[in-house]
């Protein structure tokens, strides 16, 4: 018979899992990866505001060549007051940021009978702007002219 005693092993506490295996040693540290979404936001911002600026420049391209526009035109360099203000050669007065077009504030809503507009006119002599407005009461009346005034910088006042 065996003189020693079984070793006999107890737990007195959970027991710990334990690797299957030990891990190779890293070599070199992992690149850092940066972050994209600075990048991304800042491409989402500037096609935005591309988009934004076209929008703007292609509606203000249709008043430009609008009938509205090209009507109100023709009366300002017919008249003979502006002509003493301004002087010959009254011109819508370019932008730089368009190119040499001009800049027209306001709307032209045709099918809901509403026009109101201003910009600025340029002769030899001076310049001012133009403010015109005019409604369309009912549907198939013709539009009435509330506004059509030219302000010189010198402050005169020609209502056509």
């Amino acid at each position: 018979p065996p003189t020693e005693e079984p070793h006999v092993e107890t737990f007195s506490a959970p027991s710990k899992p334990r690797l299957y295996y030990t891990r190779p040693p890293l070599k070199a540290d992992l690149p850092h990866v940066q972050k994209r979404w600075p990048f991304i936001l800042a491409f989402a911002t500037l096609g935005v505001s591309a988009w934004a600026a076209f929008l703007l420049f292609a509606t203000n391209q249709e008043k430009l060549s609008s009938s509205v526009v090209k009507h109100i035109m023709q009366t300002v360099r017919d008249n003979e007051e502006l002509k003493e203000m301004l002087g010959d050669a009254i011109r819508p007065e370019p932008a730089w940021y368009l190119n040499g077009d001009p800049w027209i504030n306001g709307s032209i809503n045709l099918p809901q009978g509403n026009v109101d507009l201003s910009f600025r006119l340029k002769g030899h002599q001076g310049s001012g702007t133009l403010y015109f407005t005019s409604i369309r009461k009912g549907k198939g009346q013709p539009f009435t002219p509330l506004r059509f005034r030219v302000i010189g910088d010198d402050k005169k006042v020609v209502n056509l």
